[in-house]
């Protein structure tokens, strides 16, 4: 970890291989994407571009199955209590549902989370602009919000990130399986930590 860096980012790629469905149908190619292993290879991207950058990072799962909730939260605040950076915590997936597009999550309420989210957002739509970011501007920015465990008992800024939709074959699910699409993944959740580390909150 580099001791220049405004923020500490905690890294939770979210559910694991025995998480039941969190995986794609069978495409009549073969290929099927399983959840926790995308959410892993992204991860793994995030933290090579954060070591590579001087960037503060730390990966709170290391494991491939299932890790529960209150423990990944448990995990971030003992690293993060370790720090004297203070911590912002990323939450990353592939969605489901029969949408498309990318979205990033908050808990309800104003708070530092959506500032953050409003970065990542625009970062979102200028790396892949016929990409959609599928926002909720009812409060005045990009941010959806909803009471998920790890964004309302986390003590650090939260975001929980939807990278695409894995159950739509075109574009969404085609790219979260695409090593390049995946390294773009990455290097645009990167540019908008470089954005933050640079502005601050």
């Amino acid at each position: 970890m580099s001791g220049t860096s405004r923020y500490l980012w905690l890294l939770d790629p979210g559910h694991g291989i025995d998480t039941p469905g969190k995986r794609s149908p069978v495409w009549d190619d073969g290929r099927q994407l399983h959840e926790w292993e995308f959410n892993r290879a992204i991860c793994r991207r995030i933290l090579g571009l954060c070591k590579a950058a001087g960037v503060a990072v730390a990966d709170i799962v290391h494991d491939e199955a299932d890790i529960p909730l209150s423990e990944r939260v448990g995990r971030a605040h003992a690293i993060a209590d370790a720090s004297d950076t203070p911590a912002v915590y990323l939450s990353i997936h592939a969605n489901a549902g029969g949408g498309t597009g990318w979205e990033v999550w908050t808990s309800r309420g104003e708070t530092d989370s959506d500032k953050i989210a409003t970065v990542f957002a625009r970062q979102a739509q200028a790396y892949y602009p016929d990409m959609r970011v599928r926002t909720d501007y009812s409060d005045g920015d990009p941010d959806k919000e909803a009471g998920f465990y790890v964004l309302r008992r986390t003590r650090m800024p939260a975001l929980l990130i939807e990278m695409a939709f894995m159950d739509t074959l075109e574009p969404d699910c085609r790219a979260l399986l695409s090593e390049t699409d995946r390294d773009g993944f990455a290097a645009m959740t990167m540019n908008a930590i470089l954005e933050i580390e640079s502005e601050g909150i």
